[in-house]
C-alpha cells in the first residue's frame, strides 16, 4: 500500500483505499522519527477527508512524543509561511488539483526546505515498514495545539508589494472552491482592488468544475466574468492556492512563461544583476527576458525540490516553471500564488496599461501546451527521439529532465513522468505554422 502513495514530491492516493487514516497515523509518528522533531505544523485544505486524516497524523505525531501544531484550514503556501515563521517542520494535507476522492501530504523541514524522495520521503516509508519508531521509549505523550497564524501571513505577503501604489483595479478571482475562496478575501481586506469572486464557498466536492486551471476548460467561466464585468485582469487558482492562473483584460488565456517575465522584468527593475531560475521547459522568452534586464539566467529541471535546493544553493531572488509555480527567495524560496497575485496587480496599477499591452513585449515565440503521450518504454522511445532528431544537426542536445533538442528556430523537450507510463512533450517554434508542423511530426513518433 506504502508504494502505491509515496511518490516522487508527496504522498498521494484515494483516500479510504491507499490512503487511509491507520497510513496518516503511522506517516506522522515516523515523520517525527525521522526528524526528531519536537514540533510538527499542520495545516488542510478543504478536502472532505482532511479532516479525518489530519487528526490521525497529529495523533501519531502526540503519541510519538512531539506537539502537533494546528493551523487550521489554510492554503499551502501559508504552511510553507508557518514552517519559516515559526521554524518548524511542516505538512500540508492536500491533492491540490486532483478529484475529490484524492488527499495527499506535502511535507517539509523547518524554513520551508522541501522534502522529496531523495532527502526524505523514501526514509520515511521504511521507517514504518520497518516499525522503526516503535523503537525508542516515549516518555510522555505530546499535545495537539490550535495555533491561527493567517494574520501574520497576510501581512508577510503584503510587504511583497508597495500597497499605496495600488489603484482601484477590478479583478476576478475564480477560486474553483478551493483555499483561494478563504484567503482571497484575508489579504485583498483594506485595499482599493475589487474582487469579482467565482466559487469562493470552500467545498471538497468541487461542484462547479475541478480545481485545475492548467485545463483551459476549467477557465471557461473566468474568461466570461472578466467579459462581463469589464475587469483589469482575472485569476484562477487551484485547490491548495499555490499555483495561479492569469487571463487579461479581453478574456484570454496568458501563457505562464508571459507572467514569468513580466515579473522577471520588474523584479530586475528594483534588484538587478541577481539570479533568476527557470525550468528546462519555460518559453526561451523567460531567459532572454532575464538577461534582457541584467539579470543572470539559471536553468533547472522541472520540480519544486529541484528549484527551491537550487534557489538556496544560488541565492537566486525568484524562480518559475512552466505550470505556474512562482517562487520568491523572501518567502522562505517557496512558491505563492498569493503572492504573485499582488505583484501582477502592482504592475498593472504602476504601468497603468492594460495587462494585454503589458505582455506585448513577450509575444516571441508559439508554444505548445504540455502534451502527454502514453508509451510501454519511456526510455525506449527517448533513445529513440534522440537518435531520429540528432541526424538533423541540433544546435543542441540536453539530458537535463528527458531530453531537449534545439534547432535554430525550434525546440522541443519530452521527460518522463515520475508516476505514470507517460512522456510529456514541451514544443515552442519561432512561427505558428512550423510550431503545429513539429508537433504533429513529434506525436506522430512518440505514439508509433
Amino acid at each position: 500500500m506504502l508504494s502505491k502513495i509515496f511518490k516522487a514530491y508527496d504522498v498521494r492516493g484515494i483516500y479510504g483505499q491507499n490512503l487511509t487514516e491507520d497510513a496518516a497515523y503511522k506517516i506522522g509518528r515516523a515523520f517525527v522519527y525521522f526528524l526528531r522533531a519536537k514540533n510538527v505544523v499542520v495545516g488542510t485544505d478543504m478536502r472532505i477527508s482532511s479532516p479525518k486524516l489530519s487528526r490521525a497524523f497529529m495523533k501519531g505525531v502526540a503519541e510519538q512524543g512531539a506537539d502537533a501544531i494546528f493551523i487550521g484550514q489554510v492554503c499551502t503556501d501559508a504552511v510553507y509561511f508557518a514552517s519559516g515563521f515559526l521554524r518548524k517542520p511542516a505538512v500540508m494535507f492536500t491533492a491540490s488539483h486532483n478529484p475529490p476522492q484524492y488527499n495527499g501530504i506535502k511535507f517539509c523541514r523547518e524554513n520551508a526546505v522541501p522534502i522529496n524522495e531523495d532527502t526524505g520521503l523514501q526514509r520515511i516509508k521504511s521507517i514504518i515498514e520497518n516499525e522503526d519508531y516503535k523503537k525508542i521509549n516515549i516518555k510522555k505523550n505530546g499535545k495537539i495545539i490550535r495555533k491561527g497564524i493567517l494574520k501574520n501571513y497576510a501581512n508577510h505577503v503584503k510587504k511583497f508589494i508597495d500597497i499605496r501604489k495600488l489603484r482601484k483595479l477590478k479583478i476576478a478571482v475564480d477560486a474553483g472552491n478551493g483555499m483561494a475562496g478563504k484567503i482571497i478575501p484575508l489579504v485583498y481586506r483594506n485595499l482599493p482592488v475589487k474582487i469579482a469572486p467565482l466559487y469562493f464557498k470552500l467545498d471538497g466536492n468541487f461542484p462547479n468544475h475541478p480545481a485545475d486551471p492548467i485545463k483551459r476548460e476549467n477557465l471557461a467561466d473566468l474568461q466570461k466574468k472578466v467579459k462581463e464585468e469589464n475587469c483589469d485582469f482575472g485569476i484562477a487558482f487551484d485547490g491548495d492556492a499555490d499555483r495561479i492562473f492569469f487571463v487579461d483584460e479581453n478574456g484570454a488565456i496568458i501563457n505562464s512563461s508571459l507572467v514569468s517575465s513580466l515579473i522577471i522584468k520588474n523584479i530586475l527593475a528594483k534588484n538587478p544583476r541577481q539570479k533568476i531560475i527557470h525550468n528546462l521547459v519555460c518559453s526561451r522568452i523567460v531567459p532572454e527576458t532575464i538577461r534582457r534586464y541584467s539579470g543572470i539566467p539559471v536553468i533547472e529541471r522541472v520540480g519544486h525540490s529541484f528549484i527551491k535546493e537550487t534557489m538556496r544553493r544560488t541565492n537566486a531572488i525568484f524562480a518559475c516553471e512552466h505550470s505556474a509555480h512562482y517562487y520568491y527567495r523572501d518567502n522562505y524560496r517557496a512558491d505563492s500564488g498569493i503572492i504573485t497575485s499582488l505583484i501582477v496587480a502592482e504592475i498593472v496599477s504602476n504601468e497603468n496599461k492594460p495587462l494585454s499591452k503589458l505582455l506585448d513585449e513577450f509575444r516571441k515565440y508559439f508554444t505548445i501546451e504540455e502534451t502527454n503521450v502514453g508509451v510501454k518504454d519511456k526510455n525506449a522511445k527517448l533513445r529513440e527521439l534522440e537518435a531520429i532528431y540528432k541526424k538533423q544537426s541540433p544546435k543542441k542536445i540536453s539530458k537535463l529532465d528527458g531530453i531537449t533538442i534545439e534547432f535554430d528556430d525550434w525546440w522541443f523537450n519530452v521527460r518522463p513522468s515520475n508516476t505514470e507510463p507517460l512522456l510529456r512533450l514541451n514544443l515552442e517554434a519561432d512561427s505558428e505554422k512550423l510550431m503545429r508542423e513539429k508537433k504533429e511530426e513529434l506525436l506522430k513518433l512518440m505514439k508509433k
